[in-house]
């Protein structure tokens, strides 16, 4: 086997964004360094400082109108500039209080009727707003997006997926065979923890908010389960680049 990785993405805010990056430096036990490190907590959010389910937050899952963010992190300042099509383009600091209520309050057009309204900006370093109960990292598989799309009889953005590592050169599911199983990722090592299962998420047009594919759906019929793609945890860290090897 001949695998390499691919393509590295980052969402620096939880469902508010994406940004593809050509390295980063993982970290033993901890998620991709400013991976989903902010998150917009909702008014009804039991967030308090510790990890808290993704149902304390505003997701693109329930609002689907979220997905078209991109964003581009400045990790020095920290400065995001996030744009969206019906918004436009914001530049503030999320870790300065008086920017980032700015930034919840900008986004507020495209908050629901019927769901809690976003409230506040909250971070959470190192370990992240991941959807796991634990620091992951997810690893994707080309040629198992690929299969997805000639089940759907279509092509597809692998945006939809909202992954951190997409690899190019395994055989499609090859990747749920590693959890359970160490992997050089570069200079890092990680473990396969468990499989992804899917959300109506993923049935959402990334560029326009349209829920319009039916990759779920699919996922069950062609394949017999809802999964995609597999978690992660960092075993030893180390610099990880895009090209860089990928092998048990």
């Amino acid at each position: 086997m001949s695998a390499t990785l691919a393509q590295i993405w980052r969402h620096p805010i939880k469902s508010h964004g994406r940004e593809r990056v050509d390295e980063v430096t993982l970290k033993s036990g901890e998620s991709m360094p400013f991976d989903r490190r902010w998150a917009v907590a909702h008014e009804d959010s039991a967030f308090e400082g510790d990890w808290e389910r993704c149902s304390n937050f505003a997701i693109t899952t329930h609002r689907p109108q979220l997905c078209p963010f991109n964003v581009e992190l400045d990790e020095a300042g920290p400065e995001i500039a996030a744009t969206h099509p019906e918004l436009g383009e914001l530049r503030f600091n999320p870790d300065d209080a008086e920017d980032a209520a700015r930034f919840v309050e900008w986004t507020q057009p495209l908050a629901p009727e019927g769901l809690p309204r976003p409230a506040r900006l909250v971070s959470l370093p190192g370990r992240g707003f991941t959807d796991s109960d634990f620091a992951s990292v997810t690893l994707f598989s080309m040629a198992s997006h690929r299969a997805v799309e000639e089940a759907l009889g279509q092509e597809i953005t692998p945006l939809r997926w909202r992954g951190n590592l997409w690899v190019e050169g395994l055989e499609a599911w090859e990747e749920f065979d590693w959890v359970g199983r160490e992997f050089h990722v570069g200079e890092a090592v990680l473990r396969g923890v468990e499989r992804t299962q899917r959300c109506p998420m993923t049935m959402t047009n990334p560029e326009t908010g349209e829920r319009d594919v039916p990759t779920v759906k699919t996922l069950a019929s062609h394949f017999g389960h809802k999964d995609f793609s597999i978690r992660c945890e960092v075993v030893k860290g180390g610099r990880i680049a895009e090209g860089a090897e990928v092998r048990p």
